[in-house]
């Protein structure tokens, strides 16, 4: 039998979305002819690969055996066809720093390999991953992700970032502060946003377990932005911030405090695709492990108790 790739990049669309219409609409089809071509490919394997109703898509016992093995004839095909299969493609999410610190140790210790990196939001990042577009991502996954893709990938805990109370310019140092001693403020969008992303998840949920009404200012987007708006400020509020950034204000006179009653951690995850992985891959995982050794990402740095304590991720 001489298998259809076409037809086996339509059924790994489908079974990522577990929806036709969404798959119809990934891949520039209408939803009738996607679903007659899933029944073509049906036919040719002899095996049923989903179970659908007018409301639900699920995987077959079969079906899942056989998205593994179509991701990686799929990648395969691609590894094939693509001018420079040394190359790795990942993303950054903005100006944090987990990502970039991981790409520029690999690059020193693999100077020939060529690193294409663009920049996405979590979500972005994961739903480019399974399409095939990134090679590996470092993002936080949430419960949506997951559920929209449920088989496929693999994953590792790389960084529990901690975050920190920002003062304004002129506050005396301290190691700590309370998250009560001053309105906090953050710089994200709130739910029902429609830049609502896994990030304002983190802090909405947050807020609801400290019993606090954060400020939110919605996503600036650069560091720089938010510097600026923080070197404007004239209140008395402290920002909850990333380490990536926090530790960068105190160069503008913002000292920096760890939050006494608990420490925030955002579960930073290095995900990659259950398939045959080339050497560039495999290089990229082991260097960002190594960095996550080496810098202690993983270790508790503050006498508070990590929050959220269900936020580990489980290696897969």
């Amino acid at each position: 039998m001489d298998l259809d790739l076409r037809l086996v990049r339509y059924f790994v669309a489908v079974a990522d979305e577990l929806h036709f219409g969404r798959a119809a609409a990934r891949l520039h089809i209408s939803q009738p002819a996607l679903s007659k071509q899933i029944r073509r490919l049906e036919q040719e394997v002899g095996f049923r690969l989903l179970v659908r109703d007018s409301r639900h898509v699920a995987l077959t016992t079969e079906g899942v055996r056989f998205l593994r093995d179509g991701r990686a004839l799929i990648a395969h095909a691609s590894r094939m066809t693509r001018p420079d299969v040394s190359g790795i493609r990942v993303a950054h999410i903005f100006d944090l720093d987990t990502c970039r610190v991981v790409v520029d140790a690999f690059s020193s210790r693999y100077p020939d390999v060529q690193v294409t990196a663009s920049s996405m939001d979590s979500r972005r990042q994961f739903d480019a991953l399974m399409s095939g577009l990134l090679d590996v991502a470092i993002v936080r996954l949430t419960p949506a992700m997951t559920n929209a893709h449920p088989v496929g990938w693999r994953r590792l805990p790389l960084r529990y970032e901690p975050f920190w109370l920002v003062g304004r310019p002129g506050d005396p140092a301290a190691e700590t502060a309370s998250m009560y001693e001053r309105p906090i403020e953050v710089f994200s969008d709130p739910v029902g946003s429609a830049m609502f992303n896994a990030h304002g998840e983190f802090v909405s949920e947050l807020e609801a377990h400290a019993g606090v009404a954060f400020h939110w200012l919605g996503n600036p987007g650069t560091f720089d932005q938010c510097r600026v708006r923080m070197l404007r400020a004239s209140d008395r509020r402290y920002l909850l911030e990333f380490e990536s950034y926090a530790l960068r204000y105190v160069h503008d006179g913002m000292p920096v405090h760890r939050p006494a009653e608990l420490q925030p951690v955002y579960p930073w995850s290095i995900v990659w695709r259950d398939e045959p992985s080339n050497r560039a891959v495999a290089d990229f995982i082991e260097t960002a492990l190594e960095q996550a050794d080496v810098r202690g990402w993983l270790r508790q740095q503050s006498s508070a108790p990590f929050w959220p304590h269900a936020a580990v991720p489980t290696p897969v």
